[in-house]
């Protein structure tokens, strides 16, 4: 690719940002890695929209690693709830028991329960302003619609040397800012570029899916705090063919604890 283009990339993209970017999105008027770090956990396959009351509601409760780790997985969840996915939350409440200062090196924070490599890549650049390579859904859309506008099954390989040439060295954390915003008005105004990435994956249904029981599990346990197995599957409203295969699931993962027949949140 010719410096050229990527310049005028840069330029295009930096001056879309300045007009129409999200500049006060509440992870974006924070540098602390802890809160970029849930921003990005709750992000996951997460509306902003849902987000955004969910993450102040959180911070507020727990507002730094040490505050998490004095608490129970089971109060963690409460204020998790409606966010799904609770394997996020527990992996950053097993998190805060492990580490009390998130590290700035990719190498060492990808170490930690629930970091990836994306995760990771994030916080170095939204916490510590480091121009580290970073692909998720928005940028990879941002890409391959300037970058590979005719091809199909384009592999995140391909794309990577292109994201670190035109990442700005001064100010990675404002230029990955404005290439998810761009890449997220891109999908309102054309079809989705990403189902051109080779990384692209249809999500499964989540209406009556076993995903969707572990859910409502969680959830009528933050409720009843305490409840036997007859009594949580007569409560369960979706699909209870799944219930004993969520349920084990559950207990196996470590989310509930059974004493006496008697099931609760950890």
């Amino acid at each position: 690719m010719r410096k050229q283009e990527i310049e005028s990339f840069q330029r295009y993209i930096t001056i879309w940002y300045q007009k129409y970017g999200r500049h006060t999105l509440p992870w974006r008027l924070t540098t602390d890695p802890y809160a970029i770090l849930v921003s990005e956990l709750m992000l996951q396959q997460t509306q902003v929209s849902r987000v955004i009351p969910k993450y102040k509601v959180f911070l507020k409760r727990f507002p730094n690693l040490k505050s998490l780790k004095s608490s129970s997985l089971a109060d963690v969840l409460i204020f998790w709830q409606g966010l799904g996915y609770n394997r996020r939350a527990k992996y950053l409440w097993q998190l805060a028991k492990t580490t009390q200062i998130l590290p700035s090196s990719q190498v060492e924070l990808e170490k930690l329960p629930g970091i990836g490599p994306y995760t990771a890549s994030a916080i170095c650049a939204f916490a510590f302003n480091q121009p580290t390579p970073m692909i998720e859904t928005n940028i990879r859309s941002v890409f391959l619609y300037h970058f590979f506008p005719d091809q199909k099954n384009v592999s995140d390989r391909d794309l990577v040397p292109l994201v670190s040439s035109a990442v700005d060295q001064s100010n990675p954390r404002r230029w990955y800012w404005a290439l998810m915003d761009y890449g997220s008005y891109l999908k309102t105004i054309l079809p989705n570029p990403n189902r051109r990435s080779k990384q692209h994956a249809i999500q499964s249904m989540f209406e009556g899916s076993s995903r969707q029981v572990r859910g409502e599990i969680i959830k009528i346990l933050t409720q009843q705090k305490v409840i036997d197995r007859t009594l949580l599957f007569k409560t369960l409203k979706s699909n209870q063919l799944f219930f004993e295969e969520a349920l084990e699931q559950l207990l196996t993962e470590g989310f509930i604890i059974e004493i006496d027949k008697q099931l609760s949140l950890k």
